[in-house]
């Protein structure tokens, strides 16, 4: 007689080896330290203590000597400290990008845009009759196979013009992303981590197009008192600093890199928490962080304005719920004819990601 059989579960004994459980904790908290190798291990530390998560077969010495061994950390002799890898580097993307993206695919959220199919370069599901035109490279061979058999039967193979099935694709578009991050230092403020959601975000943005869609280009800009570029290996290192939000800067730079690509459709995200502050005037600096300055202000619109001629759609992803500078944003987004998302730190993911993703796929 078959039945069920129940046992106590046991958390520890989940077939996961113990460096991949560590593994997993010690990436996240790389992204909290900005990529500081001592810090995650205390921090590490603590958490064993607490919540036991070695073992007396499996110690935290035995999971650094593996992270030396397999190439995650390094030591640096002559400074006197302790690194990540290029690896550790790549691991940190694609784990931010299974945790954003993965709940992305569970959400509830039914804000998907229609696909539409057409004569593009990815397949999806769905499949129709042969005809004429159609590339030789689209035809279902298993479907159109089993159609022959169904029509003809099975004594004598032969195959019809009827019989043959037409695997549907999408077509991708080429886009060229800008990603602004706000780094002022209101991204900190408020008792809120709001930067280290914007890094995973980062992240896994740039993890998703170089492994899913090559042909695109993504860059990365902060922006503070000033905005400069940064590389995609930088993202796990980057911090706020006491700096105000020059979110003119930011675009000015976004601008100057949309131009130089040739890509037919451009666009650019912005991740901030907070209206802009900050100018700069010649080698000086205009700053006021006392409500919406109307100098600043107008500044920022009229680079908004300037987006839209040139077909360079802003999609600001906001993380504070002001009702006022709710109001700045959507002004700023009615002038770009650009998307506005009023999201906390949990949800910034599922809202750009759903963005992103809904404008990957058009009808060809």
């Amino acid at each position: 007689m078959r039945g069920f059989i129940f046992t106590r579960f046991n958390p520890s004994d989940d077939g996961q080896p113990s460096f991949e459980k560590l593994l997993d904790v010690f990436t996240q908290l790389l992204t909290y330290t900005s990529g500081d190798v001592s810090e995650a291990l205390q921090w590490m530390t603590e958490l064993d203590k607490e919540f036991q998560i070695t073992s007396e077969e499996y110690g935290l010495g035995d999971f650094i000597q593996d992270l030396k061994d397999k190439g995650y950390i390094r030591d640096n002799e002559e400074e006197g400290t302790i690194s990540i890898t290029a690896k550790t580097e790549q691991t940190i993307r694609k784990r931010a990008l299974e945790e954003i993206f993965g709940k992305l695919k569970k959400s509830r959220i039914g804000d998907h845009n229609i696909r539409k199919s057409g004569q593009g370069d990815e397949q999806n599901a769905e499949t129709r009759p042969y005809a004429f035109g159609d590339a030789l490279e689209q035809i279902d061979m298993t479907a159109s196979i089993r159609n022959a058999q169904i029509n003809h039967g099975i004594e004598v193979f032969s195959m019809q013009q009827d019989d043959l099935e037409i695997r549907e694709t999408d077509f991708k578009t080429q886009t060229s992303t800008v990603l602004m991050i706000d780094i002022s230092h209101s991204m900190i403020l408020y008792g809120e981590d709001r930067i280290t959601p914007a890094k995973k975000v980062a992240m896994a943005l740039s993890e998703l197009i170089t492994t899913r869609y090559p042909k695109d280009t993504l860059d990365i800009i902060v922006f503070g008192n000033d905005a400069w570029q940064i590389e995609i290996k930088d993202l796990p290192y980057l911090q706020v600093g006491p700096f105000h939000t020059n979110t003119v800067a930011g675009l000015e730079l976004a601008m100057d890199i949309l131009r130089r690509r040739r890509n037919p459709n451009k666009q650019i995200f912005m991740i901030t928490d907070g209206k802009p502050t900050c100018l700069k005037q010649g080698k000086q600096y205009y700053k006021n962080s006392f409500g919406l300055d109307r100098k600043i202000l107008n500044r920022t619109l009229n680079l908004a304005a300037q987006c839209k001629k040139l077909k360079i759609p802003i999609t600001t992803f906001m993380v504070a719920t002001d009702p006022w500078l709710q109001q700045f944003v959507n002004e700023f987004t009615e002038t770009n004819n650009g998307k506005a998302f009023f999201s906390g730190t949990d949800n910034l993911g599922q809202f750009l990601f759903h963005d992103f993703e809904n404008g990957k796929r058009k009808k060809l």
